[in-house]
């Protein structure tokens, strides 16, 4: 083994070491949108994945596909990845996705995908919906929203490229608008597009529940 490989795998928690293979692509997905790594610690290769060159879009924790289903079906002329680490939810959104050319998939830690998988200055717009807030204070350092998360999406970001951020739970985004005003080459912008509905949405939204929103813009390197 490569000694470089070991801490790589330490950053897939829900992922045994030994069955790193097997995950990421179960038999049950053949010839689904679901992309099958030949290698957890090589970059993607993009072009060949999608099999044409357009900008990448990539949704965080795509759950059940809805979110990602209705944009991508709104910009076509985007390429969109969804990353889903829970297999139940990948399930459903390759089902949703099945039939839209401009939609791959990816059954991992979003946070390792971001680091390690996503090749620098390659994605135009990033969307985090409803990370897990892990409301109980000794689960806080699972939060996903981290300065290395953070500086990790803006190498993975073309030049003005953007990350949208949304969640119900105001503790949690006060403490992602602390850590996003602390790390240096990002920029506070509007959010002035109107997004499809995730599922996740919907639910907060029929409880009355006020959804916060952080968009950040990428505006220089970080040093």
């Amino acid at each position: 083994m490569r000694p470089a490989v070991e801490p790589r795998f330490n950053f897939l928690p829900s992922v045994p070491a030994g069955e790193i293979e097997s995950t990421h692509r179960p038999e049950s997905f053949q010839g689904s949108p679901l992309i099958e790594l030949n290698s957890v610690i090589d970059r993607l290769d993009l072009e060949n994945m999608f099999e044409r060159e357009a900008p990448l879009h990539v949704d965080l924790g795509c759950g059940d596909g809805s979110f990602l289903c209705a944009l991508a079906q709104r910009l076509p002329d985007k390429n969109f990845l969804g990353i889903e680490r829970l297999t139940g939810r990948i399930r459903s959104s390759a089902r949703k996705v099945a039939n839209l050319d401009n939609v791959r998939l990816l059954h991992i830690e979003s946070s390792y995908a971001v680091r390690y998988l996503l090749p620098a200055g390659s994605v135009e717009t990033f969307y985090l919906l409803f990370p897990d807030p892990w409301p109980k204070r000794r689960h806080h350092r699972r939060r996903i929203v981290t300065p290395d998360f953070l500086n990790s999406v803006h190498t993975a970001l073309v030049k003005d490229g953007l990350i949208y951020i949304a969640t119900d739970h105001f503790d949690y985004f006060l403490e992602i608008s602390e850590t996003a005003g602390s790390t240096p080459g990002f920029a506070t912008a509007d959010v002035d597009v109107e997004l499809p509905s995730s599922k996740f949405g919907v639910v907060f939204q029929q409880k009355g529940m006020p959804i916060h929103w952080l968009a950040l813009r990428k505006i220089s390197p970080v040093k």
